[in-house]
């Protein structure tokens, strides 16, 4: 599988062990950065990066931060990204097969080493169940990211110009 891996300062350390894990489990990686220590760079840098990525070729992601919640916000911005922060296997699995998540954020001072790997391990094996409510659910998350390209939406509906989001 194809998979763009970034981090900021905060998880340039994590980010070369989950490399190196990936490419263990047979997986293409393609580093997007950073790949030296700079304290002052920006997540949004990185995350946007791989986010892209996964938009254009890339099956899956992973994107280290010191929390992951700045890259999850920033990488969900991309149209077809499906990101989430996961310190646990069973979301990291679960956001797969139910949600069809396709961007694993991590906190590199959330999360140690070894529970990284598991956690990227869990989310790599895992495969969308295409379950008719998974499909469903999915369907209308993808309705909602067209809409908003379409002016927004509310109550499922597109937004008239003279409306507004409450």
């Amino acid at each position: 599988m194809q998979v763009a891996i970034g981090a900021d300062h905060n998880g340039l350390e994590l980010k070369s062990v989950l490399t190196a894990l990936l490419r263990e489990l047979g997986h293409r990686v393609d580093d997007v950065g950073a790949r030296t220590y700079d304290a002052h760079d920006d997540y949004p840098d990185y995350a946007g990066a791989v986010a892209q990525r996964v938009a254009a070729a890339a099956e899956r992601g992973v994107i280290v931060c010191g929390s992951g919640v700045g890259a999850c916000v920033t990488a969900n911005k991309i149209k077809g990204v499906r990101a989430s922060v996961c310190h646990d296997t069973y979301s990291a699995r679960q956001g797969v097969e139910h949600d069809d998540m396709n961007v694993l954020c991590l906190g590199s001072r959330i999360v140690g080493e070894e529970l990284a790997k598991e956690v990227v391990a869990a989310f790599m094996e895992a495969k969308f169940t295409d379950e008719p409510r998974h499909r469903r659910r999915l369907n209308k998350v993808l309705a909602l990211e067209a809409g908003w390209e379409n002016g927004g939406l509310r109550g499922g509906a597109p937004l008239r110009e003279s409306e507004s989001l409450p």
